[in-house]
């Protein structure tokens, strides 16, 4: 008995530490003109990337919600085809990959020129290794609830269907969902994470105040894909979030949301057809 009441404790103490947020030193005060220039900074990046994505993403809910048929009638496609022609279609599939590594790298410049190096936000080559089994057990923690909430708010009508992609079965199809998945990830946990927590305690933000922000900007867009996608995603931003403020660690959150992309995307392509729940 006293085991068992020694483990809840163990189990209570640890859930409390990881809401908590973790202790960290104040930030050197900052004259006017440098918190001009990095709200100015933090602007522009996010007006480039997902700050835009969001704004869009929030207009095409709406457009959605004013459509004459419900939000689970309705399908929005993730990997959609954009060309004709193979060769063409397989181009601009790699354009689009190289400009999300592009947007990665934008993050880690810009952090890297104010005296923040890839090894302070835990992403260095050689820490690669240490982030697979930590990243394998945030893609089933979050992963596995994920479908299960998609699939309850499409049924309660506040998501649109989702098809992971609609591209034609070329041979090149499977690696380019890979690619995809790799790219998302190291785009949306660089900036919306470490960039964005970064510049924003750098301005004397709270930790918490910084991981809603980061949460927030995570799930609007997604918005896209309706209530539930956006909901979802802010779980998502919150427990990756924290994650990063208590490890420093970023592989983790790079090989999760990894994985849980490409077992949607490929996923999707092996079981569509085989199962009524996928469109």
């Amino acid at each position: 008995m006293s085991g068992l009441r020694r483990r809840g404790t163990i189990a209570t103490v640890t859930i409390r530490t990881w809401l908590t947020p973790p202790p960290r030193r104040p930030a050197a005060p900052l004259d006017p003109s440098d918190r001009r220039a990095l709200w100015i900074e933090i602007t522009i990046v996010l007006l480039v990337t997902f700050g835009l994505s969001g704004l869009s993403s929030m207009l095409s809910l709406l457009e959605s919600a004013l459509a004459p048929a419900p939000l689970s009638d309705q399908t929005v496609a993730l990997n959609v085809p954009r060309s004709s022609q193979q060769l063409i279609d397989l181009a601009r599939q790699l354009l689009g990959i190289v400009r999300l590594l592009a947007w990665a790298a934008l993050g880690v410049y810009l952090l890297w020129r104010s005296g923040i190096g890839p090894r302070a936000i835990g992403f260095a080559r050689d820490q690669v290794r240490r982030g697979l089994l930590p990243g394998v057990g945030l893609a089933a923690l979050i992963g596995i609830p994920g479908l299960g909430l998609y699939l309850v708010a499409r049924a309660a009508g506040l998501n649109l269907t989702v098809a992971p992609s609609t591209l034609e079965d070329y041979w090149w199809r499977l690696p380019a969902l890979v690619l995809w998945a790799i790219a998302n990830s190291a785009a949306e946990e660089v900036l919306v994470v470490a960039y964005l927590i970064t510049r924003l305690r750098q301005l004397g933000w709270s930790e918490n105040s910084s991981l809603l922000a980061s949460a927030l900007l995570r799930g609007s867009y997604h918005l896209y894909q309706g209530v539930g996608g956006g909901i979802g995603n802010v779980v998502m931003g919150l427990v990756f979030g924290r994650y990063w403020q208590r490890t420093s660690q970023l592989w983790p959150l790079v090989v999760a949301h990894a994985l849980i992309d490409s077992v949607a995307f490929v996923g999707y392509q092996a079981l569509r057809g085989q199962v009524s729940w996928l469109p």
